[in-house]
């Protein structure tokens, strides 16, 4: 069977026969788990004790500013209790801090402190970053800006379907 050949590495790159070639969804979802498992494997390999969901917690907040934990949720696609577990724990290790929110005296924003600045720059980003780089070695870069333009495509036509 082509692509089958008990010689070929676990993860050859050999064309795989296409009666038994995962389907889009399954690759997604193996290519997601992949990247979970690599960055928390780089994460743990640099001392820090965060899971995935923690990564990208800290990621968002960066990238978002200070948010309210509902917005934060949203962004990470969480439920509000298992985010405010995440958010406990993330404070614990005094990455994060909730302050008031002065528009609104019943909120509270959540942004990071000092050392959750330090450890999304110093370490967490560049993880992700070899992640991403290890993920598409195999990819010239006209290769890479093609599969981001069609992913954005695929998401696109998933989040204005009729």
């Amino acid at each position: 069977m082509p692509g089958m050949n008990p010689t070929d590495p676990p993860h050859s790159t050999a064309p795989t026969d296409d009666a038994h070639a995962p389907s889009l969804g399954m690759l997604l979802t193996m290519v997601r788990s992949e990247i979970v498992r690599a960055i928390e494997a780089e994460l743990a390999g640099q001392g820090l004790d965060l899971s995935f969901t923690q990564f990208l917690i800290l990621k968002k907040t960066h990238l978002l500013g200070p948010a309210s934990a509902t917005e934060l949720a949203r962004a990470v696609e969480l439920d509000g209790g298992a985010m405010t577990r995440q958010l406990d724990q993330l404070e614990r290790k005094g990455y994060l801090r909730r302050t008031p929110d002065t528009q609104d005296r019943r909120a509270l924003r959540i942004a990071l402190t000092d050392a959750g600045n330090k450890v999304w720059q110093d370490t967490a980003s560049v993880c992700s970053q070899r992640v991403m780089s290890a993920a598409q070695r195999s990819l010239d870069k006209t290769e890479q800006s093609q599969l981001h333009n069609y992913l954005q495509r695929v998401l696109r036509a998933l989040r204005d379907k009729p």
